[in-house]
């Protein structure tokens, strides 16, 4: 990188390489020292944008927040209406990149901070299922179960170590969002 670009380096930039690194290493690729060299540049550069490794994570956690369930929210209620937000939320959910969303969990099980967070988007994203649900038809008292089943779904799509049995297509999607909206 040249100075000029280094001078430039934002917030948004550390945050940015730290998913990344946090996606494809893990929680322990997190050290500042590791993450400046991954982005050449100093210590001092980290510390001019964040308080601590503490202030950082939190921010972290904040931008997965945003960019895997709020904004995902906000997409899905501008652009569909009725029992298709379902199906197009579940192809999404069940083809996406997932390697960020495990290591998120993988950090949640040694650190409070991460752990309540992922506590938090998992209630948002079990009630936004079940408000789908509800708008597709399904009886307020069994949207709340069928959403969670659907998300326990989603979640252990990740654990199966089989490739043959880790994919979804489009078409058993359409089959599920039917099955669980009946």
């Amino acid at each position: 990188m040249e100075t000029d670009t280094k001078d430039r380096l934002t917030r948004a930039d550390w945050l940015a390489h730290g998913l990344r690194t946090l996606a494809r290493e893990g929680a322990n690729a997190l050290k500042v020292g590791d993450l400046a060299a991954g982005l050449d540049v100093s210590r001092g550069s980290f510390y001019w944008h964040f308080k601590d490794a503490t202030d950082f994570r939190v921010q972290l956690l904040q931008l997965w927040q945003e960019r895997v369930t709020d904004q995902v929210f906000r997409e899905i209620d501008a652009a569909i209406v009725g029992p298709a937000r379902l199906t197009h939320l579940m192809k999404l959910a069940f083809n996406e990149d997932r390697s960020l969303d495990r290591a998120i969990r993988a950090l949640a099980e040694t650190d409070a901070t991460a752990a309540e967070m992922v506590a938090s988007v998992d209630a948002r994203r079990i009630d936004y299922l079940a408000k789908i649900l509800i708008e597709s038809g399904v009886e307020s008292r069994r949207a709340q179960s069928r959403a969670e089943f659907l998300y326990w779904a989603y979640i252990g799509q990740t654990a199966v170590l089989n490739p043959a049995h880790s994919v979804i297509t489009e078409r058993d999607i359409d089959d599920l969002s039917a099955l669980f909206t009946r």
